[in-house]
Formats: structure tokens, C-alpha cells, sequence
């Protein structure tokens, strides 16, 4: 689980690879109580999540938090629901006009901790190409190779 006291922070390793990340912005996100407990323990998963907006809000899909063992059992719970993100209208308009150029999505980075409140990270993305994704393969192959050879 990691150390006592320390909030993990989860991330989505596969839009790194996947994707150019051209612009970062921080998001809140509209929790239950629960959901906010399963995050503290690292139970968040943002591997397939995406971002999307619809009448003027930004929605993230595709995450999935399972269910607080502890939790209330006389309700229903959805893990792969929508859930909403806070950002400023002004904010949402200009990423809605770079969302319209082809080839440019928005994706969740990390999700962490912020003075006690949930915050997602999310990229203004653009994809990469196969090609791309060998080239960035073969660049942080050579950092590591150079990292080494300076170590010893």
C-alpha cells in the first residue's frame, strides 16, 4: 500500500506513451464519500478513462473505483460511472475549441491529494503515431544508457 500517513497519487501511464500531452490542467472531481476513501487507498484506475464535454461541463469516463468494502450495502453502486469535473466556464470554452481540432482529445494524467480534496490532473493531448511511440522508446532508452555510463 505504500507508507503510512502519505496519499497516494495514481497515474495514467499510458496516455504518456500514448499521446503528445501539449497542455496540463488541474481539475476537481465530484466524489461520493466512499469513492473518496477507495482513492486514498490507491483504488483508482485511469488506464482507459477520457475526458469529454457536453452542455458546457466536463464529464470523465472510463474510470473505475471500486466499491469501499465498508461502505453502505443499501445503496447502488456504479465503478465505471461518469463523474463530473469542476473547472472554470472560461476554461471549459477554450478547451472545447481545442477539442474541435482533429486530432486533439483530452485525457486524466494523475489523480492526488490537494489540501484534503481530489484533484485530477488532465492533458490536452494530441496521439501519437506508431512511429512516434518507437521513437519515444529509443530516446529514454538512450537516457537510461547515458544515465548509467555517468553512474559509473
Amino acid at each position: 500500500m505504500g507508507k503510512p500517513g502519505v496519499t497516494p497519487v495514481i497515474k495514467n501511464r499510458k496516455a504518456y506513451r500514448d499521446y503528445f500531452i501539449e497542455e496540463e490542467l488541474e481539475a476537481g472531481i465530484v466524489l461520493r464519500g466512499c469513492e473518496v476513501k477507495m482513492v486514498r487507498r490507491g483504488g483508482f484506475e485511469l488506464r482507459d478513462a477520457f475526458c469529454e464535454i457536453k452542455h458546457r461541463e466536463m464529464w470523465l469516463n472510463g474510470s473505475h473505483i471500486p466499491e469501499y468494502p465498508q461502505a453502505s450495502t443499501h445503496t447502488a453502486y456504479e465503478p465505471g460511472r461518469r463523474r463530473k469535473l469542476l473547472l472554470h466556464a472560461q476554461e471549459i470554452k477554450r478547451l472545447t475549441r481545442q477539442v474541435q481540432q482533429k486530432g486533439v482529445t483530452i485525457v486524466p494524467l494523475k489523480a492526488y491529494f490537494s489540501q484534503g480534496k481530489v484533484k485530477l490532473l488532465i492533458g490536452l493531448a494530441r496521439g501519437k503515431k506508431q512511429f512516434d511511440k518507437r521513437e519515444t522508446i529509443k530516446a529514454r532508452d538512450v537516457k537510461r544508457e547515458h544515465a548509467r555510463r555517468i553512474r559509473s
